[in-house]
């Protein structure tokens, strides 16, 4: 979640309060398409989680996971899928403006459809580069500026989108096996629906 106005854990609790998952129950396209790049049964992160998919999915590969939010509500219902699913998560209720990232902590961090303030999104970024073990992997899929001329879903603000060759500088001390900018089909609930600008990134520490 971004860091925003005091009430934003309201806005994001308010939006997940309709009884049906908002963004889906099914996990991200392209989280599924680069999974089994993960270290196998690792501890991973995964922020601004919401209602659980990613993590769920992850959960059911054999991952430890964790699930970072600034909503009680959407990790509320990240829970009750775990369940439904037969999978335990950990849930964190936390603005990332304020987490704590412990170094050298995890084996992989995903980071899907999050998007944050320049300031904070480099900081947050740095840090989780430092709290990756080595060899550790970040996956990031977000929309681009181009996604205002589709408006399919996304913060419509321009620099709440993000660009490759802002997360290159990002992601400096990472491996960059994966960073592009693509036009994709996104079907993810009813908020991300339709044609869409994105990035996607896949990156490694050195051992």
């Amino acid at each position: 979640m971004a860091e925003q106005p005091p009430d934003a854990a309201a806005q994001w609790d308010a939006r997940f309060s309709h009884p049906a998952y908002v963004y889906g129950t099914q996990p991200n396209d392209f989280l599924v398409e680069m999974a089994s790049r993960l270290p196998p049964g690792g501890r991973v992160l995964s922020l601004g989680e919401g209602e659980g998919r990613n993590a769920v999915y992850l959960a059911s590969l054999g991952h430890a996971v964790t699930a970072v939010d600034a909503s009680s509500v959407g990790l509320q219902k990240a829970k009750q899928l775990a369940d439904e699913r037969g999978v335990n998560i950990e849930t964190h209720v936390s603005d990332l403006a304020h987490f704590t990232f412990a170094p050298e902590a995890w084996d992989a961090a995903i980071v899907i459809f999050c998007h944050l303030p320049p300031a904070l999104r480099r900081r947050v970024h740095g840090a989780l580069v430092k709290s990756l073990r080595p060899g550790g992997l970040v996956l990031l899929e977000a929309y681009t500026p181009a996604q205002l001329g589709f408006r399919t879903g996304g913060p419509p603000v321009e620099e709440l989108l993000y660009t490759a060759e802002a997360l290159r500088e990002d992601f400096a001390g990472l491996e960059l096996p994966v960073l592009r900018e693509l036009t994709r089909e996104v079907r993810e609930g009813t908020l991300h629906t339709g044609r869409a600008a994105v990035v996607q990134l896949v990156g490694r520490k050195a051992t």
